[in-house]
């Protein structure tokens, strides 16, 4: 196998895992714990693919027959590692109340 085929297999395998732990991240942060151990899982695997994806843009690989898949790719990678570092549990986000704090009030009244 190439070293282009490699770091094209490598990159992808290490996004398709950062988005299942992405999707999968309500389950996996049940407590505090686990979802920093998630958090950091997943920035971590977001940085290394998009390293992995610059080195196979600037080496003049293509990522699904294109040259300039690559680096937008990249881009993203490091976007979604920056967000993931956002630990949102138990603040209010949208500045509205959830369903379940709406089953707490009736349960409470």
């Amino acid at each position: 196998m190439e070293m282009l085929e490699l770091l094209e297999n490598i990159s992808l395998t290490l996004c398709g895992a950062a988005l299942f732990l992405w999707i999968s991240i309500g389950t996996l942060a049940r407590s505090q714990n686990g979802e920093i151990i998630t958090q950091r899982v997943i920035m971590s695997l977001c940085w290394t693919s998009a390293v992995m994806l610059f080195i196979l843009h600037y080496l003049g690989g293509e990522l699904w027959e294109s040259r300039n898949a690559a680096r937008p790719l990249a881009i993203l990678a490091i976007i979604v590692a920056l967000t993931a570092s956002l630990n949102i549990k138990g603040k209010d986000v949208q500045g509205e109340t959830n369903p379940h704090e709406i089953m707490k009030k009736r349960r409470n009244k």
